[in-house]
């Protein structure tokens, strides 16, 4: 008995799983509680997967190799390539819980889900577009804060979204202009007589020559200077005991000034009591002859010019400032300017004066830099760059300059409220540098904003907008 138990089990095996086959192909009822348990695990039906839908995305290799191709192929060994249907492709968005946290504490439940291109679709449960795109939920609360947006945690990292804190800095701002060396028109002279006169002698000078106050130039006889000193010598003589003091004396010598006498010529009629022939004529102030008229033996009439001079130590630098510039410019300002000739030797000064017209042509106002020039390393209608300081002492809030979405019409800020939630803020722009621009209104210090792919938070707030005014229109409706 104990030989026949072996032959009789396996007979009862092979009865069993025929009987399960049979069973299994005819019916999709369950197997019964007896049977099941008497099967091995490999012999037990697996339940069955739902049924792929949506467009082909793209096909797989039959093997599972990682082989994908986006039409129709086969593999050498002519197995065909399998379709992946759009409800079967993998899906990098983040999947939100059918509850959450609202503002305020509260508890909130998925209202309905949006189309994920922004279109006017909505629906009361989960659903793929025609791209196979999953519909967004939208929380209850969620469309009450027009002003703010909320994007997934995947779409943010994809779309690389960085995040900048507003802070307190101090602004510098560099306005660079071309400039131009000039003469200071306060430090320029010529020599001319007030009478006619005849050049006896030049003085060893000439273009170029640096001179000195007081320096003889040239040496001029003129009979109406000749004939007033000898009319101011006779009152000199005529009354000695009464001095200088006396009217008739006064009016000599008030006449000898007006020629433009020097005042050592007059100095000598006095000590002398004499009348001097000729009459050396000094350079009237310390600086540089840039032209000589005079020449030997030559007659001179009244305002004739023959000499130029022109102190180069102190010389103007005018710059052309472009017009959106202007208003950061001020009296005062410090002012680094580098003459292309001596690029490596900066000179330091100050604007002094903001010329009150703009010129047309350029659209750029003239502003006026006054410089020490002891070396005389600066020459007249010498080019320079001119670089001006500007910004404020005290610091402002600012944030980075790619921070801010300027249309023309608008400057706004994406500001970050965390959990994935923005909110589009207006703001109020102020001076800009080294990359930031100063925010005058709308934020503070501490506030957290979008500096990089904020232009795709700012289109899906345009378009939660544009949304929200369908819905209301269709409600007033």
């Amino acid at each position: 008995m104990r030989r026949s138990v072996g032959p009789l089990l396996i007979v009862s095996a092979i009865l069993a799983a025929g009987l399960v086959g049979l069973t299994v192909g005819r019916s999709n009822s369950p197997l019964p509680g007896w049977l099941s348990a008497m099967l091995p695990a490999a012999a037990k039906p697996s339940p069955a997967e739902p049924a792929a839908t949506g467009p082909i995305v793209y096909y797989r290799d039959p093997d599972g190799l990682p082989d994908y191709s986006q039409t129709p192929k086969k593999t050498p060994s002519g197995k065909a390539y399998l379709a992946v249907h759009s409800s079967e492709d993998l899906s990098f968005e983040d999947k939100a819980p059918e509850v959450m946290t609202a503002k305020g504490g509260e508890r909130g439940r998925i209202k309905f889900y949006r189309n994920p291109m922004g279109l006017p679709d909505t629906s009361p449960t989960p659903k793929k577009d025609s791209m196979g795109m999953d519909y967004l939920p939208v929380f209850e609360g969620e469309q009450d804060d027009d002003s703010s947006v909320k994007v997934s945690a995947g779409k943010l990292q994809k779309a690389g979204v960085q995040i900048e804190v507003a802070e307190r800095r101090t602004l510098n701002t560099m306005v660079r202009a071309p400039g131009i060396v000039e003469e200071d028109e306060r430090r320029r002279s010529v020599v001319s007589l007030r009478f006619e006169g005849f050049i006896d002698t030049v003085g060893n000078v000439t273009t170029g020559t640096h001179v000195h106050k007081g320096q003889p130039l040239m040496r001029i006889y003129g009979p109406n200077l000749s004939s007033a000193a000898a009319e101011y010598l006779s009152a000199l003589n005529a009354r000695p005991d009464a001095g200088i003091g006396s009217q008739a004396l006064k009016g000599a010598r008030r006449r000898l000034e007006n020629l433009g006498a020097p005042p050592d010529f007059i100095a000598d009629i006095e000590r002398t009591r004499e009348v001097p022939v000729y009459v050396s004529w000094p350079a009237p102030q310390d600086g540089e002859i840039v032209e000589r008229m005079a020449v030997n033996g030559m007659r001179a009439a009244p305002g004739d010019v023959l000499f130029r001079i022109v102190d180069h130590d102190v010389v103007w630098v005018m710059a052309d400032v472009a017009e959106r510039d202007l208003g950061l410019i001020a009296v005062g300002q410090k002012v680094v300017v580098r003459p292309r000739a001596h690029p490596e030797h900066p000179f330091t000064g100050k604007v002094t004066v903001i010329y009150p017209h703009l010129k047309m042509e350029t659209r750029t106002a003239r502003i006026r830099i006054e410089l020490p020039n002891p070396d005389n390393m600066l020459l007249p209608d010498m080019y320079a760059d001119v670089e001006i300081a500007t910004g404020t002492e005290a610091p402002v809030v600012t944030v980075s300059s790619s921070a801010v979405i300027d249309s023309g019409e608008r400057q706004i800020a994406l500001l970050d409220k965390g959990d994935g939630r923005f909110e589009p803020r207006a703001v109020k722009l102020g001076r800009r540098g080294g990359g930031r621009v100063e925010i005058m209104e709308g934020l503070a210090e501490g506030d957290k904003v979008v500096v990089s792919a904020n232009f795709l938070i700012d289109a899906e707030s345009n378009l939660k907008a544009a949304l929200s005014g369908l819905d209301s229109g269709e409600k007033s409706q």
